[in-house]
């Protein structure tokens, strides 16, 4: 199969570090500020592209996942920050007739985590005495705050029927890849759930496994989808 890395930082480069362990053949990079930037998505050398996978920077994603995607080319899209652009680009992924997999976080841990907060969220619901909380660590890098996990989090938890306040906060410093904790607390307890990463390995592998699932597929998915975990929350 034949992948386009779309953004060529960090985690670009440890997809396609890692490609070959996925039958995977890095076809090239779009990102003008890395010296293996092989044009925009609209270049002649990206025909036969099976999957575009994007780690870029919120402004080019509706650019550039659109072009690609009216090209024919399936999307793994794992930037965040571009949802004000989410409706256009489910039409664009309609009309052209692709699969599309969005994740604000592609490791497997991360995933099962979203389901067992909104889990808890629902068993917490009935009982007013509790309130809730959302804490995220990042990289001092990251640009978007809270993380598109976090706003995920907050979404899964309203849905599953927790419909009192809950507060979100964040911290940026240093290297930390990336924690998430999830609190319940009340008047005489509490309970704590979180999820660390350890390293971005888990979030390339997974959007890896997620290039070769979504290859052939018409849709917008997540990675709920690609672990078989459905849309479902609580």
């Amino acid at each position: 199969m034949r992948i386009l890395l779309v953004g060529h930082g960090k985690m670009g480069q440890l997809v396609g570090e890692l490609a070959g362990q996925y039958d995977c053949e890095v076809a090239g990079v779009i990102d003008p500020v890395s010296p293996l930037h092989g044009g925009g998505p609209d270049a002649d050398r990206w025909t036969g592209v099976d999957v575009g996978i994007d780690f870029s920077t919120a402004a080019s994603v509706p650019i550039n996942a659109a072009a690609l995607a009216r090209r024919g080319i399936c999307l793994v899209v794992g930037t965040t920050g571009w949802s004000p652009h989410e409706a256009a680009l489910r039409q664009v992924i309609a009309d052209a007739g692709v699969g599309i997999v969005v994740a604000p976080n592609f490791s497997t841990g991360a995933v099962l985590f979203e389901a067992i907060v909104a889990h808890a969220a629902k068993l917490f619901a009935p009982h007013r005495e509790f309130g809730a909380f959302l804490h995220e660590s990042h990289h001092a890098a990251k640009k978007d705050a809270p993380s598109g996990t976090a706003i995920l989090l907050q979404q899964d938890m309203e849905q599953a029927g927790f419909h009192r306040a809950i507060d979100v906060s964040s911290t940026r410093a240093g290297f930390i890849p990336g924690t998430h904790t999830v609190g319940f607390d009340g008047p005489a307890e509490g309970v704590t759930l979180s999820h660390a990463a350890r390293d971005r390995t888990a979030f390339a592998r997974r959007a890896l496994t997620a290039a070769r699932w979504v290859q052939g597929k018409r849709g917008w998915y997540t990675m709920r989808d690609v672990l078989g975990l459905g849309g479902e929350v609580g």
